[in-house]
């Protein structure tokens, strides 16, 4: 992942951005105090609370270091002027065939994916499947819960 572009929405990086300043204001003093606490209750060798301070402390230096990569490798997805055609950032409608109910998705970068939020990665079988169609469109799409035909309904 060292030089791969990744990329984002702009509410993305300002959301990785939030979450990195957080984990380094906030829960890197919290972890060092924790450490520092459980180091004055003598010996560190069946300390419990310092062992647990410590894997806390190696978790967030991990994720302060991925999203760090992250956004100096961020590359910013910027609204483009509406061509009709889906594309990341693109806000998406989709009906399944033989269903009535509406589903809608925005397309972004793996790193912002939230399926439950209606956030789907440009690498997702469906994402992949909807990359450069337009409204009226039909896509087969190979889900590991079995194939879908899904007709786009809306393209923002």
């Amino acid at each position: 992942m060292a030089d791969k572009p990744v990329p984002l929405t702009p509410e993305g990086r300002e959301k990785l951005q939030k979450e990195l300043d957080y984990l380094v204001s906030v829960k890197r003093p919290e972890v060092a105090e924790a450490i520092h606490s459980a180091k004055e209750e003598g010996d560190i060798s069946e300390n419990s609370a310092y062992d647990a301070a410590k894997e806390q402390q190696a978790f967030i230096e991990g994720r302060i270091l991925q999203i760090e990569q992250m956004l100096k490798n961020a590359a910013i997805i910027e609204t483009q002027a509406w061509t009709g055609v889906v594309v990341l950032g693109s806000k998406v409608k989709v009906v399944e065939k033989g269903s009535k109910d509406e589903e809608d998705y925005q397309i972004v970068g793996p790193a912002e994916a939230d399926p439950a939020k209606g956030r789907i990665s440009n690498e997702s079988p469906v994402g992949r499947a909807l990359m450069g169609k337009k409204k009226g469109d039909q896509v087969v799409v190979k889900t590991p819960a079995g194939e879908r035909q899904l007709k786009l309904i809306e393209v923002k």
